[in-house]
């Protein structure tokens, strides 16, 4: 049985992860964190700074997995305005370390990235187009990107774009926010000129299970087939939930006044993956009928 270790285990993609590859890898998930946020009998949990060079090397020296799948950033867009070092600390440093210990038993990265990558002037993406970084945490992923490239090691980048679910103890993502907002009642300001091709975490987590079965190499987008505005998604997920879509007001982007800048039009393109890899995302909508009996709304 191959041994694939996981970072960022207790995040949304980390427990995605954790569910669909324990039955066939054996896993060790790691985290900042002291304690695992799932109970899987079948999983260790190790505690894990990725900025920490010599915990790396230990962890990966001691655990000799074939795979090491980096679903730990820092990924807090606006935050790494302010908090820069961090931001390289975790995003570029921590990729540092992995490669380093990686390199000493030969094993595998699959790293994860975004179409922040890209300036939003001529969405959605496929994996040729150059990158032009907008803010300082798209800078950080770029230069994680570029740490692979530069080390030789056998690896796989996955870029992705506005990943959604629900998991255990997370920090809300925009699904789970929308979600809060309209079962309070609450009235919802989003934006009409932000694109993307949102991602549910699920099907983000079996398309890295076939780059691992595949043993894929180089940049593959893994996103959700569905080229939609914020506002578009916001205004299906109130048709599905049954919720009041009157409560949404249309703004745009500026209007935010956000620290970070956001590309407009970015997104990606999945042909790649689709043709090599055999990946078959759910629809947006299909998604949302399957999160709504998650949540115990009767069908009608």
């Amino acid at each position: 049985m191959k041994k694939i270790l996981v970072t960022g285990a207790n995040g949304l993609l980390g427990q995605a992860l954790i569910r669909i590859l324990s039955p066939q890898y054996q896993i060790l998930a790691t985290g900042n964190q002291p304690q695992f946020s799932l109970t899987d009998s079948r999983v260790r949990y190790r505690q894990l700074d990725l900025t920490q060079a010599q915990e790396c090397k230990h962890a990966i020296k001691k655990f000799q997995p074939d795979i090491i799948i980096n679903a730990g950033a820092y990924t807090d867009v606006d935050g790494c305005e302010s908090r820069r070092e961090k931001c390289w600390r975790v995003n570029v440093r921590g990729v540092e370390n992995l490669c380093a210990a990686a390199r000493v038993i030969n094993a595998r990265i699959i790293q994860l990235s975004t179409d922040y990558l890209f300036d939003g002037q001529a969405g959605p993406y496929d994996e040729q187009a150059l990158p032009e970084p907008l803010c300082y945490y798209a800078k950080s992923k770029l230069a994680s990107e570029n740490v692979l490239h530069e080390s030789g090691e056998h690896h796989a980048i996955v870029r992705t774009s506005v990943v959604y679910g629900i998991g255990k103890n997370l920090k809300n993502n925009f699904f789970m926010w929308l979600y809060q907002q309209f079962k309070a009642g609450k009235p919802v300001r989003i934006v009409t000129d932000q694109y993307n091709t949102p991602t549910w975490v699920d099907d983000l987590a079996a398309g890295i299970k076939l780059v691992i079965a595949k043993n894929a190499r180089g940049i593959y987008n893994i996103s959700g087939p569905d080229y939609l505005s914020r506002l578009e998604y916001a205004m299906l997920l109130a048709k599905i939930f049954k919720f009041d879509d009157a409560r949404i007001s249309a703004i745009r982007t500026a209007e935010l006044h956000q620290a970070a800048k956001r590309p407009l039009n970015a997104g990606l393109k999945i042909n790649k993956a689709r043709n090599e890899l055999g990946y078959q995302p759910h629809a947006t909508a299909a998604v949302f009928k399957i999160l709504r009996r998650r949540y115990a709304y009767p069908e009608d």
